[in-house]
């Protein structure tokens, strides 16, 4: 009989530990709804279950990514539906005008109305938008090519004494008109930054171009010109830069290259080709559509005709947005079926997924209450080993 090691004991002390620790993970599990709540519960399908999460909520968000896709399309083809109202409207004033019934003054009230419908089709054109960007512009198709902003002035009217200011760099004028031609642009190509993005042409006689260097808005060369009593707006040449066109991209699936791509042609007059874009005449002057300056023509209606060769032509701009809203309407069916597959797989995923990382809950409760059990009777057998070695107290009587 031995007192300093009790290996009964000990025994029954590490099987009390076992089972304490596989009860504390089962009611983890229990507690967790969660098989694997470490790494070391399962590595490999910890990896595997991280992976699926990544498919699952990149399907998820791949749903919500089309649905606002669609939501952009119908922006789009619910402004060409008014389009298509206000052409038809256009025809039928056109058909109108056609008639020998008509006078003259007749037909230039029909005009204005034709006027002012061109110039709605390039309001709409101009302002639809979602989410602040512009849908039937040009700007989502990627054949649309973009131009460069320029500034022109020239300097020859100033007097002595004047300054000037352009794109922040003020110069004074003298006498010497070259001089002071060559003080501006070097105080524009001395900058590394507005260097970098302009380019200057210049002549002695006073005149200056300033040109961005690439496509699209630069809202500093209109906007940053100043100058003396002697230079007018009248003086000042402003040309409107254009970005290129780029098509939409939708991200319709989980992984990269799962995307879809949807061009918007331009729907406005001149592209339509119901006006021309630049005006001169006042009977067809037509705006586009923000703000009340002509800057196009519209077709006219004012003889016969002229009225009969307009009808053709608002036919044909009638199929061009036809054309359009119908693939519209046909990349908005595509999207609701890529929304059904993308739940069906992400639902598929999910359920592989719960399989490797959820609990199975009744199955645990069977094993927590097992480990309950082997844990209460360690602690009963390890009272009893540990009586074991009071037998030695015998010996000694």
């Amino acid at each position: 009989m031995r007192i300093n090691h009790n290996i009964a004991a000990l025994n029954t002390y590490r099987q009390l530990n076992s089972a304490n620790g596989a009860q504390g993970k089962s009611m983890e599990k229990l507690s967790s709804g969660l098989r694997i709540n470490r790494a070391g519960d399962d590595a490999a399908g910890l990896a595997i279950s991280e992976k699926m999460r990544g498919q699952i909520r990149g399907l998820d968000m791949a749903s919500k990514n089309s649905q606002d896709g669609i939501s952009l399309i119908q922006t789009a083809e619910g402004a060409l539906n008014e389009t298509h109202d206000i052409l038809q409207r256009m025809r039928e004033l056109a058909v109108q005008a056609s008639n020998g019934t008509n006078t003259t003054n007749d037909r230039e009230e029909i005009q204005k109305e034709i006027n002012q419908m061109t110039s709605e089709i390039n309001r709409i054109g101009n302002t639809t938008e979602f989410n602040t960007q512009k849908l039937l512009n040009g700007a989502k198709d990627s054949a649309t090519t973009g131009s460069k902003a320029k500034i022109e002035f020239n300097i020859a009217g100033m007097a002595t004494g004047e300054s000037i200011s352009v794109l922040g760099k003020t110069v004074n004028f003298t006498t010497d008109i070259s001089g002071t031609v060559d003080a501006i642009a070097a105080a524009i190509t001395g900058d590394a930054d507005l260097n970098a993005k302009y380019t200057v042409t210049k002549d002695a006689a006073g005149a200056i171009s300033i040109e961005a260097k690439a496509n699209g808005e630069d809202a500093a060369l209109t906007a940053d010109l100043t100058g003396g009593t002697s230079i007018t707006a009248k003086d000042v040449t402003t040309t409107a830069g254009k970005d290129d066109g780029s098509a939409l991209s939708f991200q319709i699936g989980a992984n990269e290259n799962q995307s879809l791509t949807l061009e918007i042609k331009d729907m406005r007059a001149v592209a339509l080709g119901i006006s021309t874009d630049t005006n001169t005449d006042t009977k067809l002057a037509v705006t586009n559509g923000t703000d009340s300056t002509p800057s196009e023509t519209a077709l006219s209606v004012l003889t016969h005709d002229d009225a009969a060769a307009t009808i053709t032509k608002i036919q044909t701009a009638i199929d061009k947005v036809s054309a359009e809203r119908s693939k519209l309407g046909a990349n908005q069916n595509r999207l609701e079926h890529t929304i059904n597959n993308l739940s069906t797989s992400s639902e598929n995923l999910t359920a592989a997924e719960s399989r490797i990382r959820d609990v199975d809950m009744a199955k645990e409760m069977m094993n927590q209450t097992k480990n309950s059990i082997l844990s209460q009777a360690a602690q009963a057998m390890l009272a009893q080993s540990n009586q074991l070695p009071q037998g030695v107290l015998q010996l000694l009587r």
